[in-house]
């Protein structure tokens, strides 16, 4: 399992896209079908609706735990949480066309970081500017405990477009009883490259045993020390805008210094010098032993290998904590470290949030339910069992990991304060294409043993899927 989770259980939600045409042609037939909506916006007079990726059963769960907080809103209302079950956000996606189609849209849907952009370019949303404007006030204690980072990587060509309630960063888990039994100290909070393949090659000498586990995938793989290496996929920019928040809801937040109108990716720099010497880095500990050769797909397989001590490290945000006690691992079997330092200990990180989708009827009761959703004493309601990251960070508690560990759980929330520098993944509006054809180049880089040419492959791909975009 990866990054951000559903609510209401730890189904996967950064997974791979898969490419298509359907998946284009179902985009811009869906950003059709949500300007014009029917005739009730998707609900009933006395429903209202929100969609999000996980099961069924999870979703009638958290809409009962919720029934009564929105009954407060507005006692006429019955709240409906559909879910979407798939493989990735490009099956997510084409499953909603499909509720669309049928006249059934949503009020409010859940969108991570990987659709974000894609939804705000297909206009499926609507900016919530002018809700946060006039609430302002009220929202003042929201903004004040979540970090702008967050908020700047749900804000797209300057406007806001989803409220987030929680992130998962690329930190370094590892298993306490491995690094005991190989002699290895545990990681400081400034450990190092060199100090992350020196824990590994004593690992390595047990047998049966990997010392560091990945997956391909975009969050939390091999670019990880790409990010690590001050690379990327994409160049990095900022769209203008944005003063309209910074100004008020931020005023005199050195973390707010630098914030602009959300996360401009440009030009695709997948063969840059930086990121080939990231990818190369994997071959070399798959060469060395250090690393099996990884396959395409979520962290849950990771996370049995781990509770099973069959890996020593892995890379894993803040859902791992609820994942592997929820594999059956001991509070104090496990601890996490912030990223290795290579040129940087720079991270990236996915977030998750809420929107109002363009079609309904009943936006502004939409909104007060996006209010309701991140304060505080919902959280728990939403996400019970630390299957994500609190994105308030009033939340990240020592009372709140007591029961499942890990004992370092400050990392989880220093990773933005303390690294400034730290980043979303790139996730442009073509992200689908990006996702599939970087599993797809590096699937053939850990098999031929060659990131330059498999990194020229995916740079041609990323050229002509941003042209075509």
């Amino acid at each position: 399992m990866t990054g951000i989770h559903p609510p209401g259980g730890p189904i996967a939600r950064r997974t791979v896209l898969k490419a298509g045409a359907a998946g284009g042609l179902g985009l811009a037939a869906l950003a059709d079908l949500a300007a014009c909506g029917n005739s009730d916006g998707g609900s009933s007079s006395k429903s209202l609706k929100m969609l999000y990726f996980g099961e069924q059963a999870a979703a009638t769960q958290l809409q009962n735990r919720l029934q009564p907080q929105i009954s407060k809103l507005d006692s006429t209302i019955k709240f409906e949480i559909s879910a979407i079950n798939g493989t990735d956000w490009n099956d997510f996606l084409a499953k909603v066309l499909t509720q669309i189609a049928a006249g059934t849209p949503p009020d409010i849907i859940s969108v991570a970081t990987e659709g974000l952009q894609l939804m705000a370019s297909k206009e499926l949303a609507v900016p919530l500017d002018d809700y946060v404007t006039k609430d302002l006030s009220a929202l003042k204690e929201y903004f004040a405990d979540i970090h702008p980072a967050l908020i700047e990587s749900m804000m797209y060509q300057g406007h806001l477009w989803e409220l987030p309630d929680s992130f998962n960063a690329g930190n370094m888990f590892y298993s306490t009883e491995l690094f005991q039994r190989a002699g290895v100290v545990p990681p400081s909070e400034g450990w190092t490259i060199d100090d992350f393949e020196s824990a590994a090659t004593k690992i390595a000498k047990f047998k049966g045993i990997n010392a560091f586990g990945w997956v391909v995938r975009l969050w939390g793989s091999w670019t990880s020390f790409m990010y690590a290496n001050n690379a990327n996929l994409l160049e990095e920019g900022k769209y203008d805008g944005g003063d309209w928040l910074w100004n008020k809801a931020y005023a005199g937040d050195p973390a707010a210094a630098g914030r602009k109108g959300g996360w401009k990716w440009g030009a695709p720099t997948a063969n840059s010098e930086g990121t080939v010497e990231a990818l190369n880095y994997m071959i070399e500990l798959t060469k060395k032993g250090l690393s099996p050769s990884p396959d395409v797909g979520g962290g849950g397989t990771l996370q049995g290998l781990f509770a099973s001590n069959r890996i020593g490290m892995s890379i894993g945000g803040g859902f791992w904590a609820g994942g592997l006690t929820n594999a059956g691992m001991k509070n104090g079997s496990f601890d996490v470290q912030l990223f290795p330092k290579w040129k940087s200990q720079r991270h990236l990180f996915g977030a998750g949030g809420y929107a109002i989708f363009k079609s309904s009827k009943k936006k502004d009761l939409a909104w007060e339910v996006l209010k309701l959703l991140v304060k505080p004493d919902t959280f728990d309601l939403v996400f019970p069992g630390n299957v994500t990251t609190p994105g308030r960070k009033s939340l990240v508690t020592a009372a709140r990991y007591a029961k499942t560990g890990p004992k370092h759980w400050s990392v989880f929330y220093d990773t933005l304060t303390k690294h400034p520098e730290t980043a979303p993944i790139p996730a442009p509006p073509y992200y689908n294409a990006l996702a599939t054809a970087l599993n797809q180049r590096t699937t053939q880089a850990i098999s031929s043993g060659n990131a330059k040419a498999a990194l020229d492959g995916l740079q041609s791909d990323l050229e002509k899927a941003a042209g075509a975009s």
